[in-house]
């Protein structure tokens, strides 16, 4: 196993995920039915399996479209989307 491929996805979705509407969701959860497992087993089933759609739809992409093509086609569209939520757009 790769510790610094699977350290570095840990960090990186770990930040990402805070305070999005995924967080927003999960706590409103909580507070609504003040059952701590429920929710926070579902919402680990859930983000799991979003999680498996997205590696993959990586893993076959990857075979189509070359590493290096992938990896600027996101940063430029998050360079996009920054600007567009930048101007109140999103």
């Amino acid at each position: 196993m790769d510790w610094k491929v699977l350290l570095s996805t840990f960090a990186m979705v770990f930040i990402a995920e805070l305070g999005d509407k995924t967080q927003l969701a999960v706590i409103s959860m909580t507070c609504k039915h003040g059952q701590f497992w429920p929710v926070f087993i579902g919402a680990t089933l859930a983000l799991a399996m979003v999680t498996l759609l997205g590696v993959i739809g990586g893993e076959v992409v990857s075979h189509v479209v070359p590493t290096s093509v992938l990896t600027k086609v996101a940063a430029a569209t998050f360079i996009v989307l920054g600007v567009l939520m930048w101007f109140e757009v999103l």
